[in-house]
């Protein structure tokens, strides 16, 4: 090969070279927070617990890359109150999780009674990671997205609505960065883009809202029989108390009219009339068992009312022993989270 062809192929083998180049580090640029995540992850070690988590999340390679790269920790102690700190807003009252300085940090809830509510949690902190790694651009359009759909399902879903009062007082993007964990969380039916969106990171986000249905059904069926427990009650009382009341005076007639017919009969005003002497004592009889019968049914009542208050009492007990497992500000001084 002369000089001169030599040079051409240099030029071209050079060329090349820096197209290559070119090409991996506009790569590279694309993905950094892939590959800063993926490095992140592959440094993080996970205890147990948190690797169990990640496991029954059922997690893509992409949403496991993100949850990791997180450092997700598990803690049951004060410790978890230090880390979510700057928390402003709370769902049934108590913060259980928060994805904070691109952590995120999640409560222990231990009780049985609230299994799943772990790994809501985790979900819900693991979409505003994958939320935060959304270019501005496509934000502003799934935001759009979130939102419309948020207001069809709340037309039909009031519980929906309220559920996302907590953060009413927040800015419009930082609702709808709430929205996107919310929906994608505790909402089965959602329009196929959004489906497919959250498809990225969940290989079946119907088993996370699976595990909200279950421990919120918790929450729902203590209230909803509360209520109604409730409600009976207070129509019982007075049920009660109005029959009493027409009792007592039904009593006080029958007392009356009793000692009136003794002083007759004392008075020997029968003598001559023992139809009516046993006219009234019949009457008399009959109002008695009346008043028996009636009074059986006012103490059956009684003591069918005081069945239902214990009930609502053990009730409100465990509703109460719920939210004490919730409460971290009860939790135990810091340990080391897991």
């Amino acid at each position: 090969m002369g000089g001169k062809a030599r040079r051409v192929a240099n030029r071209i083998l050079g060329c090349a070279v820096l197209l290559a180049l070119l090409v991996v580090g506009g790569l590279a640029f694309t993905h950094r927070q892939a590959i800063s995540d993926h490095f992140k992850a592959q440094g993080f070690e996970a205890s147990e617990e948190v690797s169990s988590l990640v496991d029954r999340l059922d997690l893509t390679d992409a949403g496991r890359r993100i949850f990791l790269a997180s450092h997700p920790t598990l803690d049951a102690s004060q410790g978890f109150n230090e880390q979510c700190a700057k928390v402003d807003h709370s769902e049934q009252g108590h913060v259980l999780g928060c994805y904070s300085g691109s952590a995120i940090h999640l409560f222990a809830v231990t009780d049985e009674r609230l299994d799943g509510i772990v790994e809501v949690t985790a979900a819900h902190e693991l979409l505003h990671a994958a939320y935060e790694r959304l270019g501005a651009g496509e934000r502003d359009a799934l935001s759009r997205q979130l939102l419309d759909a948020y207001e069809s399902l709340a037309e039909e879903d009031p519980e929906l609505a309220r559920r996302m009062e907590v953060y009413e007082h927040l800015s419009d993007a930082a609702f709808a960065n709430e929205l996107h964990s919310v929906l994608g969380t505790e909402v089965r039916k959602l329009p196929p883009r959004l489906e497919e969106h959250y498809r990225q990171w969940f290989g079946s986000r119907e088993l996370i809202v699976d595990f909200f249905d279950a421990y919120h059904g918790v929450f729902s069926e203590l209230q909803t029989r509360a209520e109604s427990l409730q409600a009976e009650l207070t129509a019982l009382r007075e049920d009660v108390e109005r029959r009493s009341a027409e009792y007592d005076a039904a009593v006080e007639r029958f007392n009356a009219d009793a000692a009136e017919f003794q002083r007759r009969n004392e008075a020997l005003e029968f003598s001559d009339e023992p139809e009516e002497f046993d006219r009234i004592y019949a009457d008399l009889d009959q109002r008695r068992a009346q008043l028996e019968a009636t009074l059986a049914g006012l103490q059956a009542d009684i003591a069918r009312y005081e069945t239902l208050r214990t009930e609502l009492q053990q009730l409100n007990q465990t509703s109460n022993e719920l939210d004490q497992h919730l409460n971290s500000d009860l939790a135990p001084p810091s340990t080391r989270p897991g």
